[in-house]
């Protein structure tokens, strides 16, 4: 996993997710997020275009960071999704869980206050 911190989206962080999310990598993409959500982030999007395996474990780590920024006030959105993982979060129905966009920078507009 790639992070990626964009300062000028309105605290918005980026991950860039390469390759695969299991049980093997999702143990320190979880640290590193944990302590940056209890820091008061509350802003996350996973661009997932380079994203092309995800574990079940994996999924597990993508449910509990949602419900983690939760619990805090924040959000998190998915972007750029294709194929399997697609397809996976739609029989699974976690599509109604996560917010989806085909591409990051439809996910940060949506992040973007009402108002402005």
């Amino acid at each position: 996993m790639e992070f990626c911190y964009d300062e000028s989206e309105h605290d918005v962080l980026i991950i860039r997710a390469d390759g695969g999310l299991n049980s093997q990598n999702a143990a320190e993409f979880v640290k590193g997020l944990e302590k940056l959500i209890d820091a008061g982030l509350q802003r996350i999007i996973v661009d997932c275009t380079s994203l092309d395996y995800v574990s079940s474990y994996g999924l597990g780590v993508l449910v509990g960071l949602h419900s983690r920024l939760r619990k805090h006030g924040g959000d998190i959105k998915l972007a750029g999704l294709k194929g399997t993982l697609a397809d996976l979060l739609h029989v699974t129905r976690l599509s109604a869980l996560f917010s989806i966009y085909p591409d990051v920078n439809r996910a940060r507009l949506a992040f973007r206050p009402k108002d402005a």
